[in-house]
This record gives C-alpha cells, sequence and structure tokens, in this order.
C-alpha cells in the first residue's frame, strides 16, 4: 500500500488532479490553479490568509522572498499588488512550483515570479522581504534549519512576516527567534495564528 505524500514531498505520489479556486488577496479576487499533492490543495488556507489580511502588500521596489509558496497564493499576490517587486517563491514540492509558474504566467507577472528549489537560489540573493507560513509540521529542528537558512538572507533594514498557529508554538517560536539573535514582535493573532514580524539578527 502506498503511503500518501505530504506537501513538503519532492515529488507527489498519484496522478496529479487540478481545480481552480479563488482568493481574495488585498481586496481582489484571483482566479489562481491548485491540486492534490500540494499545501492547502483545496484553497487559501486559514493561515495564509490571516497572514495576508494582518499585512499590507509591499510598495516600490522591493526583493520579496515566498519561503514555502505552495501553489503562490502570496508570491503571485504581491507580485499582482505591487508592480516594481521582484518575487523569488521556493519551494521543496515540483508540483507546488509547477503551479506557482502557471498562476504566475495566467495572472501576467511571470516576468518578476521564479519559482525555484532552495538550492536554485543564489547564494548571494538578499530580500527586503520576506513572507512565509512556514512548514511546522516538518517537525522543529527541521523548521529552525529552514529558518536560520533564510533569515539571515534578509537586507540589513529587511523584515520577515510568519504566521504560525497558536497551537503550532508560534509563541515557543517568538521566543527561540528572539534567543537567535531576531527581534521578534507578534503583529497580530485571530483565528488561532499568530503573525510574526521578524527583524534582522544585530
Amino acid at each position: 500500500m502506498t503511503e500518501p505524500s505530504h506537501y513538503f514531498d519532492a515529488t507527489p505520489t498519484g496522478p496529479e488532479r487540478r481545480r481552480t479556486v479563488t482568493a481574495s488577496v488585498w481586496g481582489r479576487d484571483l482566479e489562481l490553479t491548485t491540486a492534490n499533492g500540494v499545501f492547502a490543495g483545496d484553497g487559501l488556507d486559514r493561515g495564509t490568509a490571516v497572514l495576508l489580511r494582518a499585512s499590507t502588500p509591499p510598495t516600490g521596489r522591493p526583493r520579496v522572498l515566498d519561503l514555502g509558496c505552495g501553489w503562490g497564493p502570496i508570491a503571485v499576490g504581491i507580485a499582482v499588488h505591487t508592480p516594481g517587486a521582484q518575487v523569488d517563491a521556493v519551494d521543496v514540492n515540483d508540483r507546488a512550483l509547477a503551479l506557482c509558474r502557471d498562476n504566475a504566467l495566467a495572472l501576467g507577472v511571470a516576468d518578476r515570479v521564479r519559482a525555484l528549489r532552495p538550492e536554485q537560489v543564489e547564494d548571494d540573493r538578499r530580500y527586503d522581504q520576506i513572507w512565509s507560513n512556514p512548514p511546522i509540521r516538518v517537525g522543529k529542528e527541521a523548521l529552525h534549519t529552514l529558518l536560520l537558512r533564510w533569515l539571515p538572507r534578509l537586507a540589513p533594514d529587511g523584515e520577515a512576516r510568519l504566521v504560525v498557529g497558536r497551537n503550532l508554538g508560534a509563541d515557543t517560536l517568538q521566543r527561540w527567534l528572539v534567543e537567535q539573535g531576531h527581534p521578534t514582535e507578534r503583529v497580530a493573532s485571530a483565528k488561532g495564528f499568530r503573525v510574526l514580524l521578524v527583524r534582522p539578527a544585530g
């Protein structure tokens, strides 16, 4: 019997079944494609919805990282709302990356959204903003490794916005980030989720 694949698997098992969903992103309804075998394949998840509602889109010409992009609602939403933004959408799930690319193409922002596996990102790439609904269920050690890999890529005046379930250790994660030297504050709390604003380590 085949084990069900997880959204953090590189190559989900089973045939792909695509569907179209509508995601409300900063007052605009975006028609996006999802599929089985990726995170929140049925539509915009509650955590990401809380993150978007509690935040405003970036302005100007920022370089943005969507860490754990899935099918791309954050990455594509930022590119649609911020014409000057260059967005790297990073995920380990190849099916999710393909969906993100297709969604960026469908909404006319494919020239400003790069859907990449982590190892494809240049070592010297730095970001003004990092947005993430991080994969808490990979386990604490893997999550900490992930954050310690990407948070140092923030520009000196950059910021990261993370959404984490309260019952999945949001407050513990906040304390850990502070212990790692990253000033971190809770800027919103809704529907069982915390939105954490993380600054570069001093």
